[in-house]
């Protein structure tokens, strides 16, 4: 039986992680710690059947544990990954701190990396584009949750060469647990409901480096994102809309038998028929991301829209995926 750590278990990502953790058949919870609140059984923290009491992020039990998962903010999570890792255990960090290959480009983003010389041990955890890399990783960072869709739509196409745009527009909208559990002017219920709004415009988001970084390696050229993410007023999902322009002879046959093709066999992608839209109703509390397009009208011109659910394909479920993956475990285990 595995066991498994989290760190920062009682955010959104550590609680849709305890619960997919707990209901997996080859795993065991090993401990699960949070600074706010550390001495308390979980299920005093949500209202949930969770018994396991909480334990302060230094006290964790590194040596009871044999893979690891950092639901911490970007650069405590660097931190805590360097000492899970010196304790022999495997790693899947949901924050930011090992997506980026380049130092320089996190640092412009993020600011100092604490410890810059395990980035190129770090696999990037897009489990059906990495999976042989995750393989046997010690270290996997999992991707930003906004990214994850639009990725997994667009690789085919720019490993197929077939894209002809250099500059790619992705509109995304996202449930408010996206922002995280800590309150805000922005996520209370009152500015939320009933509306619809648009933040982190103009390249200025923090997954822009990311999406960027990723889309060049497919391409073997520059690619340029125009991202814009928009705030719901629902709990979880991300819908994204992608605008791309590709050779006008691919027709959308030719192109969803292309998605087709690249994943075939993958349990948690799906290609919705031709006419049909991905919502968010597809993906919601599954670890599934639904693709669908539509012709755009100009020649060539298409929109892909993507759906997953934030918390579990944009986050906890990835990260099990990924973990499954690492350990050689069946990839499905314990995900819906």
């Amino acid at each position: 039986m595995i066991r498994a750590g989290i760190f920062g278990a009682t955010g959104y990502a550590g609680h849709a992680l305890l619960d997919i953790l707990t209901r997996h058949p080859g795993v065991e919870v090993a401990f699960a710690s949070s600074e706010t609140y550390a001495g308390k059984r979980y299920c005093e923290v949500y209202p949930c059947a969770h018994e396991h009491v909480l334990v302060v992020p230094d006290a964790a039990p590194l040596d009871d544990a044999d893979v690891v998962f950092l639901c911490t903010p970007h650069r405590a999570s660097a931190e805590i990954g360097e000492r899970v890792l010196a304790a022999g255990c495997t790693c899947v960090d949901l924050s930011a701190d090992f997506r980026l290959h380049d130092v320089a480009v996190y640092e412009q983003w993020y600011g100092q990396h604490p410890v810059p010389e395990l980035l190129p041990e770090a696999v990037y955890g897009l489990t059906e584009i990495y999976r042989p890399h995750i393989a046997g990783a010690r270290l996997v960072a999992n991707p930003g949750c906004y990214p994850t869709g639009p990725l997994l739509a667009l690789y085919p196409l720019l490993r197929e060469g077939i894209v002809t745009d250099e500059r790619i527009i992705i509109d995304s909208k996202s449930g408010v647990s996206g922002a995280g559990a800590t309150p805000s002017a922005k996520t209370h219920f009152c500015t939320v409901a009933e509306n619809l709004s648009v933040y982190s415009i103009g390249h200025t988001h923090r997954h822009v480096p990311e999406i960027e970084q990723e889309l060049c390696a497919y391409a073997g050229r520059q690619i340029r994102v125009v991202f814009t993410p928009h705030l719901l007023p629902v709990m979880r999902g991300i819908l994204s809309t992608i605008y791309v322009t590709v050779d006008p002879a691919w027709t959308p046959e030719r192109l969803l038998a292309l998605w087709r093709d690249a994943y075939a066999g993958e349990p948690f992608v799906q290609v919705l028929d031709g006419g049909a839209l991905a919502t968010l109703a597809h993906v919601v509390r599954s670890n599934r991301c639904a693709l669908s397009l539509a012709p755009a009208g100009g020649e060539g011109e298409y929109i892909l829209v993507t759906a997953l659910d934030n918390l579990v394909k944009g986050a906890a479920g990835q990260a099990v995926q990924n973990m499954n993956v690492m350990l050689g475990l069946e990839e499905t285990a314990g995900l819906l």
